[in-house]
């Protein structure tokens, strides 16, 4: 009969990733993108105004707006946001001083995930199986070598890669998941940082605007500590429960609970729900479920049944929310979690079909933004050149010196980690797991730093606020109350503007109005406005503002 316990590790394949390598890897993945550019459309530029407007009095801490549109009950985040705007703001400017602590939230997903699964691989049925005459890994450095490839997987993951960089309340519900799994993970074996930890995050994942999902993982929790085969997880269920309850509290309190279900099921929005599932969690998915195939019969364990219980959760969520992206995030901790417990028991054609799958695709990517880059910098290739002067309208490309001698620099990283997996390092649990997390950070790395003046100026709305400015003076009061929250952020910041998007244009004192149109499908002229002109973002095929300007009283009058 085969062991119900399929890892077999030797001491040898026990190594941990070298720590200066591992800090490379999380520094090139969190920082590049915090310098140098504006919010960007939708989410990001939409909290970064909220917590401006609370930081600079503009609104209320207890009832942020932008516009006089209201925020939802995601209070936590933007009261962050808005402490670093206040304090650092004066000196780093305020776009910087909000990313901030958001980046500082990713680096604590990075840290915790590692600790979670740390402890998880800890346990006695985590361990591998010893051999008849020794040689099996040292439990603490078995543990250590699924951690770092449990970090690894999350870096791998491709849903994490854009959403993890915005400054938006997701950010804080990932680190409040994160930071559930941990105190989950770790109670067996810690005293008083796993009670703290589940204390604060169910509050604070209710705080950020998810309380149903942070009751649901109360729920779940209270279930896997009830049936632990430790004793000091029994003893943890008062405490989930006293956090389940506090979190409920909170969310009542701000006003936080609110139903985003989609009733509405169709086979179109199953097969995008399936298309998300498959490529958001790559390559964790497929890893996680070899975990649960080869350990199937320890699924009750705490190191399979704490993760799984988590990612059921916010998989549930995704799929009752119509698929939403934003709350399949919260699964990728633990879905990095199982996917590392599947290293000891992967063969070795596998893992060379996971190698030579991501050298062939970073590698194309990372030589595509090469292209793309040097056409923008010297004309040559030119169709790489005309299709960005045709797409991104206006665009004029710049030089930065530091940017391409940080791009270098990763590039010729990336081969040298190509050429270290290639050659005979075969023993670590965590080789698998290199190329895929470094070639996700390489091409990161290479468009925050040489696409950058690209991207910013495609997804940022400063390019259509400055033709906006050519129409609409300065400080001037601008109704715009069917205009997305994003955009009336940008009015604000970046242009200046005086802008109402909660009154009736009609009703309201300002001189200008602005709406969204299809430049195929225009809006015929307002009464009583006079149409300015059309203007769109320079990545925008369709969509367009129309700016229009109040008629004089004696006008209104003789049209009418």
């Amino acid at each position: 009969m085969n062991s119900p316990n399929p890892a077999l590790v030797t001491q040898r394949a026990a190594q941990r990733l070298p720590r200066l390598a591992l800090l490379l890897f999380c520094a090139a993945y969190v920082i590049p993108g915090m310098f140098g550019r504006d919010p960007w459309k939708n989410a990001d530029i939409t909290a970064y105004g909220y917590m401006v407007n609370v930081a600079e009095g503009r609104s209320s801490w207890l009832a942020p707006a932008v516009g006089g549109v209201p925020a939802d009950a995601a209070l936590l985040p933007y009261w962050l946001g808005a402490v670093f705007v206040k304090v650092l703001g004066p000196w780093l400017g305020s776009p910087l001083a909000a990313r901030l602590p958001f980046a500082l939230l990713l680096v604590l997903v990075l840290v915790l995930t590692w600790y979670s699964t740390y402890h998880l691989a800890r346990t006695d049925a985590a361990q591998p199986l010893p051999f008849a005459f020794g040689g099996e890994a040292n439990p603490v450095d078995y543990a250590r070598a699924i951690a770092d490839g449990a970090l690894l997987a999350l870096i791998a993951t491709l849903g994490l890669l854009l959403l993890g960089h915005e400054t938006t309340p997701e950010l804080a519900q990932l680190a409040s998941v994160s930071l559930y799994l941990y105190a989950l993970s770790a109670t067996p074996f810690r005293g008083w940082p796993p009670k703290a930890a589940v204390l604060v995050a169910l509050p604070a994942l209710a705080a950020s605007g998810a309380p149903a999902v942070g009751t649901a993982l109360g729920i779940v929790g209270m279930i896997l500590c009830h049936y632990s085969g430790h004793a000091p997880a029994r003893r943890f269920v008062p405490w989930v429960a006293t956090s389940t309850l506090l979190g409920a509290m909170v969310a009542w309190l701000l006003g936080a609970w609110g139903w985003r279900l989609n009733a509405d099921v169709s086979a179109s929005q199953v097969v995008g729900t399936l298309k998300l599932l498959a490529w958001f969690t790559w390559p964790a998915w497929p890893l996680a479920s070899w975990t649960l195939w080869r350990w199937r019969r320890q699924l009750l364990n705490r190191h399979i049944a704490v993760p799984l219980g988590c990612a059921l959760v916010s998989l549930v969520a995704c799929v009752a929310m119509g698929g939403s992206d934003r709350a399949l995030m919260l699964a990728l901790p633990p879905l990095a979690v199982l996917a590392s417990f599947a290293l000891p028991t992967l063969q070795r054609s596998t893992a060379a079909a996971i190698d030579w799958f991501s050298v062939f695709f970073f590698s194309i990517c990372a030589l595509t933004i090469w292209v793309v880059y040097v056409a923008m910098q010297t004309g040559v290739p030119a169709q790489p050149a005309a299709n960005v002067a045709r797409r991104v309208v206006g665009f004029t490309s710049s030089f930065s010196l530091v940017a391409l001698v940080f791009a270098v620099l990763g590039t010729l990283g990336w081969m040298w980690l190509v050429k270290w997996r290639t050659g005979r390092n075969r023993h670590p649990l965590w080789k698998s797991l290199v190329l895929p997390a470094s070639g996700v950070a390489l091409c990161w790395l290479l468009l925050m730093t040489l696409w950058l003046p690209l991207l910013d100026y495609a997804r940022s709305y400063r390019p259509l606020i400055d033709r906006i400015a050519q129409h609409v003076p300065r400080n001037a009061c601008i109704s715009a109350q069917a205009l997305p929250r994003g955009q009336v952020v940008a009015l604000e910041h970046m242009g200046g503007y005086e802008v109402d998007a909660v009154g009736d244009a009609e009703a309201s004192r300002c001189e200008f109005r602005l709406q969204l149109e299809s430049r195929r499908r225009p809006k015929p002229p307002i009464a009583g406005w006079t149409l300015v002109a059309r203007e769109r973002r320079p990545s925008d095929s369709d969509e367009v503002t129309a700016i229009y300007r109040r008629k004089p009283p004696l006008e209104r009058s003789t049209s009418r």
